[in-house]
């Protein structure tokens, strides 16, 4: 490996073949295909990606010494950005249904996950999204309702996003080798969801929910709501249901409620 990772990217280069090669075909990408890769690192993924021959192959490498080497390593076979995936507008892109990988950062997985969710035209502009995140975060974003793991995290995702988690995949495949394991999750965006005037709103209610997840729901109406014995009655709510009890369709609805409480006043 000629490059050092740097530790404060998080950067962990994925070298498992079987793995590599297990990602792109998840991915079908064909020759109508356009394709954006997050964090290519030293293009191992890259490369297996290009011998499908997507129409078009954007990668985007925050790394300048990595981004100086993909553009020797792949000369003009793809669009290299250099640049934050946290400061991408994504509504650059001009293309429909973009097919998205990546080996996301630990410490910006659940950022980009949720910037994403909040984009207003999700369903139109990608496809599908193959990313690997650390199990801890995986495992909180395909939860179910009533288990430990269940959060804002798994109700956010669940609201724009069918999910499933495909494999584990254990450190010693990764150079530097992470000190825990990773998972691969696969994403298609639904064309049905809730409509809410701000996604800042269901980002907000769930957020004051599991501040305490362990306490009963009352709490968190009463700061949300004037008067929540209305919500409880409307949305026949247990008032002593704890947050990981409720399904994210009723965290929906709650929202709902809250985006006319903050209109009328």
């Amino acid at each position: 490996m000629s490059f050092a990772p740097k530790k404060s990217l998080g950067q962990n280069f994925l070298l498992n073949k079987n793995i590599i090669n297990k990602i792109v075909e998840l991915g079908h990408v064909s020759s109508e295909s356009v394709v954006i890769e997050i964090g290519p690192g030293t293009g191992n993924l890259t490369k297996e990606i290009l011998k499908k021959n997507p129409k078009k192959f954007i990668a985007i490498e925050k790394d300048k010494n990595l981004f100086i080497n993909l553009k020797k390593k792949f000369n003009n076979n793809i669009e290299l950005i250099n640049q934050d995936v946290l400061k991408i507008k994504w509504d650059k892109f001009s293309e429909n249904k973009i097919i998205v990988f990546g080996n996301l950062p630990y410490n910006i997985s659940a950022k980009l996950l949720i910037d994403l969710i909040g984009l207003s035209n999700l369903n139109l502009l990608f496809k599908k999204f193959i990313f690997m995140f650390q199990k801890e975060v995986a495992d909180r974003i395909v939860a179910n309702v009533n288990s430990s793991k269940y959060g804002r995290l798994t109700i956010l995702t669940n609201w724009k996003m069918s999910t499933k988690k495909i494999m584990d995949i254990e450190p010693e495949n990764f150079y530097p080798k992470p000190k825990v394991k990773s998972s691969l999750v696969y994403f298609e965006p639904k064309n049905k969801f809730f409509n809410f005037s701000n996604s800042k709103n269901l980002e907000k209610v769930t957020d004051i929910f599991f501040q305490n997840k362990r306490k009963m729901i009352k709490k968190p109406l009463n700061i949300l709501f004037k008067k929540s014995s209305i919500i409880i009655d409307k949305l026949d709510l247990n008032e002593k249901s704890r947050p990981q009890n409720l399904s994210p369709e009723l965290f929906f609805k709650i929202s709902k409620e809250y985006e006319k409480e903050i209109n009328l006043n």
